[in-house]
């Protein structure tokens, strides 16, 4: 890295290893990179990921439907090593071809799903729940997972990767993703002023899709320094919701699921998992 101002080449060339503390997991193809045949379990529900913010997602719903009654929503969760590059294996790619977690196969059909909210919607749909029937009240719960779709890569991406992970400080670049963050923040915080739940008075998917990316963003979890870098007591509102969430049962073991720190789990086979971190 210089300070020199960079000037783009005709044709750009991938240096293997630029880009970071993530560079060994980033190429410009896909596919699988090597022959590697995934495990399965005893139920239905196959999920391979890894306890990011996107993997908690699937992983909290799935906790939510088993809480509420669902006992067909039991599952096996295998830790994928994305740093170790278990995603590019051949059984992995074989259910996602974009090489990213979560991934779900549902044994019971045969189905594979790839991509966070498509999880979330199949699972919802396939046992009535968290999701309404009602047009309206369904599409308002659309609008907020796909924002969170659309809008989450300039927090990780953008703000998380230039603020916590980027080999160099970019002022540029993080006040110009700080500046998208805190914009996302105040549309979250102010859609929660007059609601419990982000589509409404009901908790849904949408909920469960935002939680782990901006509840834990306002709660300093996410990115070390960041809550007061992004002064998060303004957004009042997200934090009493974000506090909200944080305190059910199914959020606490969902939260922690294919995660390797102390007090994680990094393999969900049975309920029973969760006994010896008192959960």
């Amino acid at each position: 890295m210089t300070e020199e101002t960079y000037t783009p080449p005709a044709v750009w060339t991938w240096e293997q290893g630029n880009g970071g503390q993530f560079a060994s997991i980033n190429r410009p193809v896909s596919g699988a990179t090597h022959d590697k045949e995934l495990p399965v379990g005893d139920h239905a529900l196959q999920l391979y990921s890894m306890g990011t913010p996107n993997g908690q997602k699937v992983t909290i719903l799935l906790e939510e439907l088993l809480e509420a009654g669902h006992t067909a929503a039991d599952y096996d969760a295998w830790l994928i090593k994305i740093g170790d590059g278990d995603q590019f294996g051949s059984g992995f790619v074989d259910i996602n071809p974009n090489s990213k977690i979560p991934a779900l196969l549902d044994r019971s059909n045969g189905q594979r799903v790839f991509e966070s909210g498509s999880i979330l919607t199949y699972l919802a749909e396939k046992f009535g729940a968290f999701l309404p029937t009602d047009a309206g009240a369904r599409a308002e719960v659309f609008n907020w997972l796909f924002w969170q779709m659309g809008a989450g890569p300039y927090v990780g991406g953008g703000f998380g990767h230039f603020f916590a992970y980027a080999p160099e400080k970019i002022q540029y670049a993080i006040d110009r993703f700080t500046m998208e963050t805190k914009r996302q923040l105040h549309v979250l915080d102010t859609n929660l002023a007059d609601r419990k739940f982000v589509a409404g008075n009901d908790y849904s998917i949408a909920d469960m899709a935002i939680y782990p990316w901006y509840g834990a963003l306002v709660e300093g979890r996410l990115y070390s320094g960041s809550a007061e870098f992004l002064n998060v007591t303004e957004y009042k509102n997200v934090l009493r919701w974000a506090a909200d969430l944080a305190a059910r049962p199914a959020v606490k073991r969902g939260s922690i699921v294919n995660r390797t720190a102390e007090g994680a789990l990094p393999e969900r086979h049975s309920a029973a998992d969760f006994a010896p971190l008192g959960l």
